[in-house]
């Protein structure tokens, strides 16, 4: 009952948060599982290049083991548990410095990303690549590629919370790794032979679209609460916390 009462009285400060993030979880949620199917379904272009990519990459990856086995330590280091643990770690952290705002979106956006992704993996039902001597295994359904998901979820949030306390040249490298990540691991997952491009295209895409929809419900709390006008892309998700750090 205490930890109860303790939470309740945690989350009257960000009042109206929660259900702006659910509001836009529920809109991502309609409006990217059909295009999403539709992808799938319509069988645009991606195809042949699919197929082509596929075993492309598959006869590098028998041609040179030692890349082979980079590929599948990096694509383990930055998966989708070890980026879950970390969004989960920097939450605790900015509920305990009193930022339960920050720590609520963090949580909703991962975790409304990843049972997305889960849920499009059982509807989708899109069976991996059958490759001869595969390099590497995965279990499940393949559309759309889990770690490209949770790549792109997890290095958003992390850039978007760690914008504000970083000069110019600072943010601009901290983009640059961000999207170095997104796109080295989606690289492997394919390179590996475990998704088509397809697949990691289409788990991009929708992790950009969570993110999209979590930032815009946390920005326009923000600004109910009386705070200034951000660019998210530019100042983060919380400008306000390097002034109050400051001002401690």
């Amino acid at each position: 009952m205490r930890l109860r009462r303790w939470m309740a009285e945690r989350l009257q400060r960000e009042r109206g948060l929660p259900a702006r993030l659910t509001i836009a979880s529920i809109t991502v949620v309609v409006v990217t599982i059909p295009f999403m199917l539709l992808l799938v379904v319509a069988k645009l272009p991606l195809n042949q290049l699919d197929s082509r990519v596929a075993h492309d990459l598959h006869a590098y990856a028998l041609a040179n083991p030692a890349v082979t086995d980079l590929l599948i330590v990096w694509t383990d280091v930055f998966g989708p548990w070890p980026w879950r643990i970390v969004v989960f770690v920097l939450a605790v952290w900015l509920w305990r410095s009193r930022r339960e705002g920050a720590a609520l979106w963090a949580v909703t956006t991962i975790v409304v990303g990843g049972a997305l992704g889960w849920a499009l993996k059982i509807i989708v039902d899109r069976t991996r690549p059958s490759l001869p001597d595969p390099v590497a295994l995965a279990p499940g359904q393949s559309f759309p590629s889990g770690h490209a998901l949770n790549v792109t979820l997890g290095a958003g949030i992390v850039l978007l919370l760690v914008l504000a306390h970083l000069p110019v040249w600072g943010r601009i490298a901290a983009w640059a790794v961000a999207v170095f990540l997104v796109g080295s691991v989606s690289y492997t997952r394919v390179a590996l032979g475990v998704h088509w491009v397809s697949d990691v295209l289409g788990g991009v895409m929708l992790g950009v679209a969570v993110l999209a929809a979590t930032v815009a419900a946390f920005e326009s709390w923000r600004r109910q609460q009386g705070r200034a006008r951000s660019a998210p892309p530019l100042d983060g998700v919380e400008p306000e916390a390097v002034r109050a750090g400051r001002d401690r």
